[in-house]
């Protein structure tokens, strides 16, 4: 699927996301964290992302509840595996993970930078 094809999905999918990604987005939109900016339901490949900065090629996933079931793990493992094929790193966090400690998500993103010399 190309980008063009992806992009009203992503537009849609921005406008329905849930308490965890809402949150994570209104902490890191902007270019908050050290200036990075991140965008949200973004396309990558043939797959829309949760967050993706793409200057440090960094996918950011927040994963609810659904993620868990064993059919969610194999698609989340596969898919993963075709954003890391095109250079990207991706990243997974809980829900849980990201209300409750949202810092990490910003180290992610720093260490990530720190790990590219940026």
């Amino acid at each position: 699927m190309t980008t063009r094809r992806l992009t009203p999905r992503a537009r849609g999918l921005r406008q329905v996301g849930g308490l965890a990604e809402d949150r994570i987005w209104a902490r890191l939109r902007g270019g908050a964290v050290d200036g990075w900016k991140v965008r949200r339901q973004h396309p990558v490949g043939r797959y829309v992302v949760d967050f993706a900065c793409v200057p440090l090629r960094l996918v950011i996933e927040i994963d609810g509840g659904a993620h868990e079931r064993d059919d969610a793990v194999m698609n989340d493992h596969y898919r993963q595996q075709a954003i890391e094929a095109l250079g990207w790193t991706v990243i997974r966090f809980t829900d849980e993970n990201a209300l409750t400690d949202p810092a990490r998500i910003d180290a992610a993103i720093r260490e990530r930078a720190k790990t590219l010399g940026l």
